[in-house]
């Protein structure tokens, strides 16, 4: 079997300028030639072993950042870009790859630009009279902005969730730490039968969580406003690198930043991971043992991505009852559709009809790679009779080969029985989907008007 070539200029600039270094110094430290390093930068030549190695042991350089997971998801998001019906031709994917690998910045304005006109084009279709307004912009949405910024940063912020490990190990348990953090404020802490899940009055120096929350979500809220309160320099330093748009983008990617610093305090990371290996990712025993929700087990997983110390690479996914989207992060090579919904074919919209219950499924992509599937509903009560459910339900996955790792594989035929799904109709070139809503973008189409299967085309 022939042996993937590694290409990773940008990485390798990234690197360099990072630590300061002219071209020639970087490659004397790496002992090779100026020209050998410049051609390697610049993805003429791919990189070789001994730079791997000299990068590891010179550097302490994690070599599994060289890999092509950023420049897949660049790769993805054009790809379903470029599927815009307004886009009668679109360039072939080894140039979409060239750009990835070569040209990150230019794919990410492309995917802006894309999304400027997407908004716009909505914003006509519904008679929004956003355009007859002074303040009407073609910014992205700032909640899209925010999910693009954890998209790409792998849902994993080193500094803030190394804190929060750090938070959470200074007491017995989280929970202890937050209280003493609260108290040496003079911040009290009151549990009160009210609507809101939480309510901080800073004048009053008073917190109050309420009792019609579950314990699980009780404590990720305390650990919110402790998060605010205690990390507020680290978390503002964090979003002056995001560079948003706008006051309303950092005002929400704030908020994430808080609950990042949660999860990771409530689930900390070198406890968890070793638990998670110990008990063989069992979400269930996983949320009895840290005192948190099945969901907040499943998206920690999906974040163990610390550089030389990382985790399965899992993807998390939330959808609504509509299919929506509402919560993706993918540490594998299975990315998701920026746009609508999840393909009808994944087993995470089959979960509403079971709940409580884990679905397993065995999924094969359009590439050819193959993963275990998890899904499960997740029911959020209001605490009342007359307050509302919410329901999500929650995709976990990993690529087969992680699989014996997991509980969920036990008694699964590895070998065989995998299910056919895609990421977005539009890029899904399977032929003979009979869930297939609109044609794919790069296949010609044939009509016969005496003839219909299961489309009322058939893809050439």
């Amino acid at each position: 079997m022939a042996t993937q070539k590694l290409y990773a200029g940008v990485t390798l600039r990234e690197t360099r300028a990072r630590l300061g270094l002219t071209q020639r110094n970087f490659a004397e430290k790496l002992g090779i030639s100026l020209p050998y390093l410049n051609q390697m930068e610049n993805n003429h030549r791919p990189v070789s072993a001994g730079v791997v190695l000299a990068l590891a042991q010179e550097f302490g350089f994690d070599v599994t950042e060289l890999g092509t997971g950023d420049a897949e998801r660049l790769v993805t998001d054009m790809r379903e870009a470029l599927a815009d019906p307004v886009i009668t031709t679109a360039p072939p994917l080894a140039d979409l790859r060239l750009t990835a690998s070569n040209a990150p910045a230019l794919a990410r304005a492309f995917l802006e630009l894309h999304r400027a006109y997407r908004q716009t084009h909505e914003r006509l279709a519904s008679l929004d009279e956003a355009l007859g307004r002074e303040d009407a912009t073609l910014r992205p949405s700032p909640w899209e902005e925010v999910l693009d910024f954890f998209h790409y940063c792998d849902n994993y912020i080193d500094a803030v969730d190394r804190a929060a490990e750090r938070f959470a190990t200074s007491a017995a348990d989280p929970v202890e730490a937050a209280r003493a953090a609260l108290q040496a404020r003079g911040i009290t802490l009151t549990l009160a039968d009210a609507p809101a899940l939480r309510a901080y009055d800073a004048d009053a120096k008073a917190l109050t969580l309420s009792t019609r929350a579950a314990s699980a979500t009780q404590r990720f809220q305390l650990l919110h406003q402790v998060a605010l309160l205690t990390q507020n320099d680290l978390l503002e330093a964090t979003l002056d690198l995001a560079r948003f748009q706008s006051d309303a983008a950092r005002a929400i990617a704030k908020i994430g930043m808080a609950n990042y610093f949660a999860g990771a305090a409530l689930l900390p990371y070198r406890p968890f991971l070793a638990a998670a290996q110990e008990m063989r990712h069992d979400l269930e025993r996983l949320a009895d043992r840290f005192g948190a929700s099945i969901e907040q087990v499943a998206h920690r997983l999906s974040t163990l991505q610390r550089p030389g110390f990382k985790g399965i690479p899992f993807f998390f996914v939330r959808v609504d009852q509509a299919g929506t989207i509402t919560k993706r992060h993918s540490a594998t090579r299975l990315q998701f559709a920026r746009f609508g919904g999840a393909c009808p074919l994944w087993n995470v919209h089959a979960a509403f009809e079971t709940p409580g219950r884990f679905l397993r499924q065995l999924a094969e992509t359009p590439d050819g790679v193959r993963y275990l599937c998890l899904a499960r509903e997740v029911s959020k009560p209001g605490g009342s009779f007359h307050a509302k459910v919410r329901r999500y339900a929650i995709g976990l996955g990993c690529e087969v080969s992680h699989a014996p790792a997991l509980v969920y594989a036990d008694d699964l035929d590895l070998s065989r029985g995998f299910e056919p799904i895609g990421i977005s109709c539009r890029i899904c070139e399977r032929t003979d989907c009979h869930q297939r809503s609109v044609p794919p973008l790069e296949r010609r189409l044939r009509v016969d008007p005496d003839r219909r299967g299961l489309l009322p085309y058939e893809i050439g």
